[in-house]
């Protein structure tokens, strides 16, 4: 079975960076997709961003202009850089397909946005 791994995640004050890795997507993801999600203590989990098959990106309102998200596929990475970061972005943060409950969850990368 496929295994997602994150790493990136960290403390940073507000206004700060980060940029969060995700490897292990196997050939079958790419036809979903790719995408990050997170899930903020007492919050639903919810989509991010997302990148397609054919490379058109989404993101949700909360992120617009602030995150941006990347692949490399001779490094079957997905990147997720976050810049001017807020408290409200605190967040385990984890990567899968845009068809999520095809595949298992990793065990995401914790960021927390705190002064």
């Amino acid at each position: 079975q496929v295994q997602l791994v994150e790493s990136g995640g960290g403390l940073v004050q507000p206004g700060g960076s980060l940029r969060l890795s995700c490897v292990g997507f196997a050939s079958v993801f790419k036809i979903y997709g790719q995408g990050w999600y997170r899930q903020a203590p007492g919050k639903q989990r919810e989509l991010v961003a997302g990148i397609a098959y054919g490379g058109s990106t989404n993101y949700a309102d909360s992120v617009k202009g602030r995150f941006t998200i990347s692949r490399d596929n001779t490094k079957n990475t997905v990147y997720l850089q976050m810049n001017s970061l807020k408290p409200e972005d605190t967040a385990v943060y984890y990567c899968n397909s845009l068809q999520p409950a095809r595949f298992p969850w990793g065990q995401g990368t914790q960021v927390t946005v705190s002064s």
